[in-house]
């Protein structure tokens, strides 16, 4: 198993999502499934169980994909961090609206955007031998 700054990120922001969105449901008691308005975890990020749900799916697919190969997590990395670029751009016009169904703020969306810059830099410009999709030989 070969281990490149892909599998590393891919772990490390797998494992981070996960724990927070583990931790996330310690702050949504009573906050509705799809609350404009959340939790906020570590007294900062507001959260809904909508929310916590989405980083244990991300989280998991992040450390399944590192934990696979250069490859896979390479694909995901980049995956993610385009939803995530959507997502923290698209953040801050649909707060204080009921489209907000993720209960996001604005450290969400500098959060989103941070993640998002660091798994695209990643998967765009590391391990760059390792293409996402099968190339045939010539």
């Amino acid at each position: 198993m070969k281990n490149s700054a892909n599998r590393i990120v891919g772990v490390v922001f797998g494992a981070v999502y996960l724990l927070v969105g583990i931790l996330g449901f310690a702050v949504t008691s009573g906050v509705g499934f799809v609350a404009t308005e959340g939790g906020l975890l570590l007294g900062v990020f507001e959260v809904n169980p909508l929310h916590n749900i989405v980083h244990l799916l991300i989280g998991a697919a992040l450390l399944i994909a590192g934990l696979a190969g250069v490859r896979a997590a390479k694909g995901v990395n980049g995956t993610v961090g385009a939803v995530y670029l959507l997502v923290g751009i698209v953040g801050f016009f649909i707060a204080g609206t009921a489209a907000n169904i993720l209960a996001l703020n604005t450290a969400d969306h500098i959060l989103h955007l941070g993640s998002a810059l660091i798994l695209l830099g990643v998967s765009l410009g590391a391990d760059r031998d390792h293409a996402v999709a099968a190339r045939p030989a010539v």
